[in-house]
């Protein structure tokens, strides 16, 4: 969603939103300036958020631009992945590593039937199956 679009030093930026076109200048969270160099995080999830970081030695991963972050970060919060429904809606979200975000009854019949019971560990390979998943059940996917 967001691209890194200049470097102003000091751990400032400014960020292109892809879908709207807005640029925002976030500062990194002074306490998750250590955090910011760590770019473990997109060996496996290569299209992450660029601010988006693991807490070390934790499974929890948080925003590390929290404090700045752009305004559509905080009316929808943090997702890897938008579900869109057939009208181009948004019909939820995947956040985290593996869990959907959604009020849509059918998606979320969808997710319980057919995605939850992927057995997949190569992330990966994972979120390539639920992708044509929900695209056969008429929804698209936004990375």
């Amino acid at each position: 969603m967001h691209a890194i679009r200049e470097e102003y030093g000091d751990y400032r930026f400014l960020v292109h939103n892809h879908y709207t076109g807005e640029e925002t200048q976030v500062t990194v969270d002074p306490d998750k300036h250590g955090l910011f160099n760590d770019k473990s995080l997109f060996e496996k999830l290569p299209h992450a958020c660029p601010f988006f970081r693991h807490r070390p030695g934790s499974d929890k991963a948080m925003c590390i631009v929290h404090q700045t972050r752009p305004e559509i970060c905080r009316d929808y919060t943090c997702w890897r992945l938008l579900i869109l429904d057939h009208s181009g809606r948004r019909a939820g979200r995947i956040r985290n590593i593996r869990t959907l975000c959604s009020d849509d009854s059918h998606l979320t019949n969808v997710w319980a039937s057919c995605i939850e019971t992927i057995d997949e560990p190569d992330d990966p390979k994972w979120e390539d199956e639920m992708i044509r998943i929900l695209r056969r059940a008429g929804y698209s996917v936004r990375r």
